[in-house]
């Protein structure tokens, strides 16, 4: 037999299984309209995995990818019924009672950001909310906290970089506030090396920064010491008595605080890039939102992961970013944050957000906002 008639037999076999499917699927909308009517939830994990389990043992050899067949066949079933049920009901109204907003409006308040004046946190705010005061926080908590006291509606922080990766503090801070994200801005960075009058560049030892940015500009054989910003970094080379130190920060933060620069554009990578999030202790989505936050976490349990993500391919949802930091005071158990490209205005869209927190044991819509460059 040749690949042709083998392909042909495959053919004719999903030609016997698609009917099948559809039948299921509705049988699948009578199961949904039964739930509705007894107030049940869709999903009934126990009978789920006895089905599945059952599956294993009746495939033999095949067993395990048989029974991935069927959690997706499943997972598109209770799709299905979360659509009918309207699942979500309390996430549903939050999104529904939203500010809706054509721009951020800071209500005459200052924007938080951390460091001090030249760090990159303050260019980007004053791009997203020109001609508004800035005020600056030693520490990125400091910046939560500002939100959450009332003195700025808006913080201004980094969460990933597109050479050194994720800002993994951003991130924890994210998991433990669980503000809303309502904008996002990506700002070209353009490091330069720069040091006080009077030191040459062949006399430099040490160099200061954030340690993103010395990981942004590493071709050089300098020992990079670790400071809380660029700008901060700059200011202290700057009042510094040692003529062997100098700083990879902006222009911006050379000019502020006297410095030379020795070298311009020093990061590796030419369309090196960080993407900042305006966080907000109010829920407000813009008209234009193209982008969607969610934290979950997830059961101990074989392909929950790949189960969960698959749900957002069955609804045409393209993921750009997944993060797992450790829950604290747990052994080896994770927040998962994800960042999927949409709209909740979307039916499909709302329909698989609200399904997962319906059936997830920890969610969080962190926000659906519109990210600029």
């Amino acid at each position: 037999m040749d690949l042709l008639e083998l392909r042909k037999e495959i053919d004719e076999i999903d030609d016997e299984l698609i009917p099948l499917l559809l039948k299921r699927m509705s049988v699948s909308e009578k199961v949904a309209k039964y739930k509705v009517k007894r107030g049940m939830p869709v999903l009934n994990s126990e009978r789920e995995q006895q089905i599945l389990d059952d599956v294993a043992k009746k495939c033999g050899k095949q067993g395990e990818t048989i029974k991935t067949v069927f959690a997706a066949t499943m997972d598109a079933s209770r799709a299905l019924q979360h659509k009918i049920v309207g699942g979500g009901k309390e996430l549903r109204e939050d999104i529904e009672n939203a500010i809706k907003i054509d721009k951020l409006d800071t209500a005459g308040k200052p924007i938080a950001c951390q460091g001090v004046e030249g760090a990159y946190s303050g260019v980007t705010a004053n791009k997203i909310f020109p001609n508004t005061d800035i005020h600056f926080h030693k520490r990125f908590e400091d910046v939560f906290e500002a939100v959450n006291r009332g003195d700025s509606k808006f913080g201004v922080i980094p969460v990933e970089n597109s050479t050194a990766g994720s800002v993994h503090e951003s991130y924890d801070l994210i998991m433990k506030y669980r503000f809303f994200v309502v904008g996002a801005y990506d700002l070209k960075i353009e490091h330069c090396l720069c040091a006080k009058n009077g030191t040459k560049y062949e006399d430099i030892t040490d160099v200061y920064s954030h340690p993103q940015a010395l990981s942004q500009c590493n071709n050089f054989d300098f020992t990079g010491i670790n400071y809380s910003n660029t700008a901060a970094a700059a200011k202290y080379v700057s009042e510094s008595p040692k003529n062997n130190v100098a700083v990879i920060c902006s222009e911006l933060a050379a000019k502020k605080y006297g410095l030379n620069v020795l070298k311009r554009n020093i990061q590796n990578n030419d369309k090196n890039t960080t993407r900042f999030i305006v966080i907000s202790k109010e829920l407000a989505i813009p008209s234009d939102a193209q982008k969607i936050s969610l934290i979950f976490a997830l059961p101990h349990k074989t392909g929950s992961l790949y189960r969960v993500l698959g749900r957002f391919s069955m609804a045409g949802l393209n993921l750009t970013k997944l993060e797992s930091r450790p829950i604290e005071n747990s052994e080896f158990s994770y927040y998962f944050y994800v960042d999927v490209l949409g709209n909740v205005k979307d039916e499909e869209t709302l329909d698989l957000i609200c399904a997962l927190s319906d059936e997830l044991p920890e969610f969080e819509f962190l926000g659906n906002f519109h990210e600029a460059c």
